[in-house]
Order: structure tokens, then sequence, then C-alpha cells
């Protein structure tokens, strides 16, 4: 055997270790695909999901508030984007970061790594018993009445006789 043939063996062996290796990532992508359209829902479920704005993501169940939001985390995403919220159900189109409760507010922007369901929040006397969402641009908004006189006053035409 020539150094030739040696060469087309190595290289032989390199191409197979290769494509072996290629059609082991590619069957992992599918295999990831696959599991990420079921856990979302299926394909109708999917559409709805980024239809709504929202990112496909696979995750573990951390807990869920008493409002109703689940919260996930994976650590396969980066940081930051590894934990994230999905809103009750009737609030699907028009949810609000607001509507997440202080405790689990905490958890989701990485400022304690243990989730509200294994340590509790500590009472303290400036965070209220009862969360309220952010209700600016609804009817039920605060809207604070006047005192003060006005300092440009409405033009009023003359009546005619």
């Amino acid at each position: 055997m020539n150094t030739y043939d040696v060469t087309c063996v190595q290289h032989t062996v390199r191409l197979l270790t290769v494509s072996t290796t290629m059609a082991n990532s590619i069957g992992a992508v599918s295999r990831r695909f696959f599991e990420t359209i079921r856990v979302n829902g299926g394909i109708r479920g999917c559409c709805w999901k980024l239809l709504r704005g929202e990112d496909l993501r696979i995750g573990t169940l951390i807990g869920e508030d008493r409002y109703g939001n689940r919260y996930y985390q994976n650590n396969n995403y980066f940081v930051a984007r590894h934990r994230w919220v999905e809103y009750r159900k009737d609030r699907y189109w028009d949810f609000d970061a607001s509507l997440v409760p202080p405790e689990w507010h905490r958890w989701l922007h990485l400022m304690t790594d243990e989730p509200p369901t294994t340590a509790p929040l500590i009472d303290r006397k400036f965070i209220w018993k009862e969360h309220e969402e952010n209700l600016s641009g609804t009817k039920r908004q605060y809207v604070p009445s006047t005192t003060t006189r006005p300092k440009i006053e409405e033009w009023i035409p003359p009546k005619q006789s």
C-alpha cells in the first residue's frame, strides 16, 4: 500500500465520521423541533403563540401564582432569557408585566435564585398584601381632580342678538 492509498483511506474515514456526526445532529435538531411543537400545543398552539408575539420555548414548570400565571425555567437558554412567565388564559391578548406579583418579579429578574415556591417572600411593610395590576389606559384608571384654577381660559363667542 502506498502513501496515496493510505491518504485516501484516512480521508474516507474522516468523511464517514463527519457524515455520522451530521446525521446525529440533524436527528437531535429534528427531535427538539417536534418536541417544541408538542409542548407548545401542536401546530395550532404554536401559531397562536407566534401570532401573540411569544417565543416557542420548552422549560420546566417552576410554579404558579395565585392569579393563574405560570412560571418556567430552562437553563439551556441565555441568562435573562431562561426564566419566563405565561400569563393566565383570560388575559390572552391583554397581558401586561404588572400582572406579575412582587415575589415572582424577584425571581424572574434574577434578584434571587430561589423561587417563591421554595423560599416564600418575607413580609415587609412596603409590600402590599394584595397585588394590583396597572390600570392606566382602562376605564378604572386613576384620574386626579384638580384644585387649581386653569391657566388658560377657553374663549366663548359672544351671543348674537
